[in-house]
């Protein structure tokens, strides 16, 4: 299991999942869960520490619960990710109710750089969830590569 955590119990990591993988990001708030549940999602592809943040892409996503907004939020990357052909390695979220606002920072794909390992297919309603457990946010779910 691949993983990252900075002091103050933020961060993501992977869990296996049969032929796909497991992403949860982790922290004191929903905005730094749904953040580092996108950090999870990228460092499936490449280290999300190799990815400057040369340019902002603002994004938005609404959706009946905060279940289905975890994977949408990664689907919008996602398409944004393939569109753009960019890699983002830092995110700023905010979600007010069922709504998410986020900046995303990245830059165009270098494949010598960031040697971009899988291709991943989608977020999936595999093992989903989001959720509060004493004080710490859990933002999870399968990704199809």
């Amino acid at each position: 299991m691949q993983r990252q955590r900075d002091p103050d119990d933020r961060g993501w990591e992977h869990f296996e999942h049969g032929a796909d993988v497991g992403i949860r990001g982790f922290g004191p708030t929903l905005d730094t869960a749904f953040e580092q549940a996108a950090l999870a999602l990228v460092a499936t592809v490449t280290d999300p520490d190799s990815v400057r943040p040369t340019v902002a892409v603002h994004l938005t996503c609404e959706a009946p619960n905060l279940d289905i907004l975890l994977v949408d939020w990664l689907n919008i990357l996602l398409y944004e990710m393939a569109t753009r052909h960019m890699l983002f390695g830092a995110f700023s979220v905010r979600i007010r109710g069922n709504r998410l606002d986020a900046t995303a920072h990245g830059e165009p794909v270098d494949l010598a750089r960031h040697d971009p390992t899988v291709e991943v297919k989608g977020a999936t309603f595999t093992a989903l969830r989001v959720t509060d457990e004493d004080g710490r946010w859990i933002a999870q779910c399968v990704v199809d590569v």
